[in-house]
């Protein structure tokens, strides 16, 4: 019996290594990439390994374009929006979980269902909205409608359905009102959820491509993920510098995931599935 517990066991870790290896193959590909000649890049078979390492990959691709100016937007973008989701998601998970108010369940179900909808289907009626408002190529396009998420207040909704009530009928009774019981209990019990929920939006929004490319029409206004489009020209893609930006973009929010993500496991586990 320990010898098949041993064998199942080892089986188990060998499926994960491989796993593990197929989903850091992209990465590792990516900064070999980005150290390459411009020959070794196309050459066949590929080169995983470069003879000579061109660190100066690195400084070009930053000076191709004005990352400087698209690192800010990013930051501010980021910044923002995930201030502001989560301010929403804080309020209108207590507001679905702890107030009870007509017709409360059904609009939450309701909310659910839009997960369902896929983000492109919004594209257009989001895009003209924003144009009526004289909102397009402006911070406002890039941060407004990413205020919210119904994902985050599902996740949020959930970990505060797990506190036990006797807490707010205790601090009801020392005269706390719901607002002051929101910031002062609920929110520090919620930490986890809260780190969770933060990572995921600065992850998602620093890493945005497909609606910052729509709603913005000049340089000053694009994002990082945007700015990547510099190194695709007429006479082709340069990949070692695309590579080399590519590489610098994601490497924060690796680092951000690689310190916080003992909290997403925290965050996600302790929600469970309730009510």
């Amino acid at each position: 019996m320990q010898g098949k517990a041993a064998l199942s066991k080892g089986f188990i870790y060998l499926i994960l290594i491989l796993g593990s290896f197929l989903m850091l193959l992209p990465f590792i590909w990516m900064l070999s990439t980005s150290l390459k000649s411009p020959g070794e890049v196309t050459a066949m078979p590929p080169v995983w390994i470069p003879e000579d390492f061109k660190w100066e990959n690195y400084a070009e691709a930053f000076a191709i374009a004005p990352f400087v100016r698209y690192t800010i937007n990013s930051v501010v973008v980021t910044v923002l929006s995930t201030i502001g989701e989560l301010l929403t998601t804080i309020l209108a998970a207590y507001a679905f979980s702890r107030v009870n108010f007509y017709g409360r369940d059904i609009i939450f179900a309701i909310l659910l269902g839009t997960m369902m909808v896929p983000g492109e289907v919004l594209l257009i009626p989001n895009y003209v909205t924003l144009s009526n408002l004289g909102w397009i190529d402006q911070y406002e396009a890039l941060i407004v409608p990413w205020l919210a998420s119904i994902f985050s207040i599902f996740l949020l909704r959930q970990f505060f359905l797990g506190i036990p009530k006797e807490l707010s009928y205790a601090a009801k009774i020392d005269g706390c009102r719901d607002f002051r019981f929101l910031l002062t209990i609920m929110v520090p019990l919620a930490k986890p959820a809260l780190i969770t929920i933060v990572l995921l939006k600065a992850i998602g929004s620093w890493n945005a491509f497909l609606w910052p490319l729509i709603v913005t029409q000049s340089k000053e206004m694009r994002t990082l993920p945007v700015g990547l489009t510099s190194f695709s020209t007429e006479a082709g893609t340069i990949y070692e510098l695309l590579m080399a930006a590519s590489t610098m973009i994601i490497l924060p929010m690796i680092i951000l995931y690689l310190i916080l993500q003992k909290y997403i496991i925290e965050g996600v586990a302790k929600a469970g599935i309730k009510g």
